[in-house]
C-alpha cells in the first residue's frame, strides 16, 4: 500500500513522460506506472539493447527479454514543451522522476566497443539548434538530409514537403515560430524517406541509434501560451506525426526496432551532449573540408595514448643513447671492424 502511495505521488509531481511506442515482441516492457529516474534513461536504453551498464538498475518496467536477440535499432525522440503527448496506439508510458539532461554517448560507446569492426548508423540531431552528429554509414544515408535552418526553410518550400499533407490548422508556414516547428516534422519525414532507400542496412547485425531532440513545440508554447489554438494544434499534429514515424521505423527494420519518446516540460539546465557541430558533420562527409575534426574519443583512448606515448619516449631515449655511444666510440679499441682490419694489415 505504501509503495502505491509513493508511486502516485511521483506521478503527480512528474513533469516528464517516457513512452515506448514500438518494441520487438521478444523485448518485454512491463505495464505499470513505475517512475524512471531521469538520469538513468540512457541505462534503460542500453539494457534494452542487450548492453551492460556500470551501475545496476532496479527498474521493474524492463523485463528479461530474449538473450539471443537484440534490437537492430533504437530511436529516442525527446520533445520539450509538454509533459505528456496524447499518443495513440498500444505504447506503454512511464513517469520520469527528476527530469535532467541526458546523453546517449554511453550507448554509442557501447556499440563501438562491441562492434568495433563494423559501421553502425548513428544519428544525433537537434534541427533548431543546428546540432548534428553522424557516425558510420549515417554519413552516406543522410548525406542529403537538411540540417541547417536555411536548408530546412528551402526544404519547406518544395512541392513534396509536409506542408502539402498537413491537416488544416492554425499553423502558418510564413510565421518564424511555426516554421521552426514544421521544420522538425520535415526532418522526421526525410529521415524515413532517405532510410527507405537503404533498407539493406536494417538487415545487418549491427544496432543503429537515432537520437532526435525536438524543441519547436516549446517555442510555440513560449510565444503563444499553453491555451492557444496554435499550441493545441501543434500537440495534436506532433503526436500523430510521431506515431506514424514510429510505425515507419518499425516497418523498415522488420519489427526489430525500439521507438521511444521522452516528453518533458523543460530541463532545468540546457540539454548538453558531447556531439559534433554542424561544421564537423559536413567535414565527415567531405574529407577535403577545412573543418576536418577528429572523431569522438572512446574508452580505449587513454590506453592507446599511453602505449604510443611511452613507446615513443623509449625509442627516443634509445636513439639518444646509441648516438652518444657512437659519437664517443674509439675506433681503435671499440670497433670490431677496425680491429680485424688492423690485424689483416699486420699479417700482410
Amino acid at each position: 500500500m505504501l509503495r502505491l502511495v509513493l508511486v502516485a505521488l511521483v506521478v503527480a509531481v512528474s513533469s516528464a513522460d517516457f513512452t515506448v511506442l514500438k518494441s520487438p515482441q521478444y523485448q518485454i516492457f512491463q505495464e505499470g506506472k513505475w517512475p524512471v529516474p531521469g538520469d538513468r534513461i540512457p541505462d534503460v536504453i542500453s539494457l534494452s539493447m542487450g548492453f551492460s551498464v556500470e551501475e545496476g538498475l532496479d527498474w521493474p518496467g524492463l523485463g528479461v527479454g530474449n538473450l539471443f536477440q537484440r534490437p537492430r535499432s533504437t530511436v529516442l525522440v525527446t520533445v520539450t514543451g509538454v509533459n505528456k503527448l496524447p499518443l495513440s496506439g498500444n505504447g506503454m508510458s512511464y513517469p520520469v522522476e527528476n527530469a535532467v539532461p541526458y546523453s546517449l554517448d554511453s550507448v554509442v560507446n557501447s556499440v563501438h566497443s562491441v562492434f568495433s569492426e563494423e559501421m553502425p548508423v548513428v544519428l544525433q540531431l537537434a534541427p533548431i539548434e543546428e546540432r548534428v552528429y553522424m557516425v558510420g554509414k549515417a554519413n552516406t544515408v543522410f548525406e542529403d538530409l537538411s540540417v541547417t535552418l536555411r536548408q530546412l526553410r528551402t526544404r519547406l518550400e518544395q512541392d513534396n514537403s509536409i506542408i502539402q499533407s498537413l491537416p488544416v490548422s492554425s499553423l502558418y508556414k510564413n510565421d518564424e515560430t511555426d516554421r521552426l516547428f514544421l521544420s522538425e516534422l520535415q526532418v522526421l519525414q526525410d529521415i524515413i524517406t532517405l532510410l527507405s532507400g537503404h533498407k539493406h542496412l536494417a538487415k545487418d547485425n549491427v544496432p543503429d541509434i537515432y537520437s532526435l531532440e525536438l524543441t519547436g513545440l516549446e517555442e510555440i508554447k513560449k510565444r503563444y501560451g499553453e491555451e492557444s489554438a496554435k499550441f493545441k494544434d501543434a500537440v495534436k499534429i506532433l503526436s500523430d506525426f510521431l506515431q506514424k514515424f514510429a510505425d515507419d521505423m518499425y516497418s523498415i527494420y522488420g519489427g526489430n526496432a525500439i521507438v521511444e519518446v521522452v516528453a518533458v516540460e523543460s530541463f532545468e539546465i540546457p540539454l548538453v551532449r558531447r556531439s559534433r557541430s554542424i561544421l564537423a558533420s559536413e567535414a565527415i562527409s567531405n574529407p577535403g573540408s577545412p573543418y576536418n575534426l577528429a572523431y569522438q574519443y572512446n574508452f580505449d583512448y587513454a590506453v592507446i595514448f599511453n602505449i604510443i606515448l611511452w613507446i615513443m619516449i623509449g625509442l627516443a631515449l634509445a636513439v639518444i643513447a646509441i648516438s652518444y655511444s657512437l659519437w664517443n666510440m674509439d675506433p681503435g679499441y671499440d670497433s670490431i671492424i677496425y680491429r680485424m682490419t688492423n690485424q689483416k694489415i699486420r699479417m700482410d
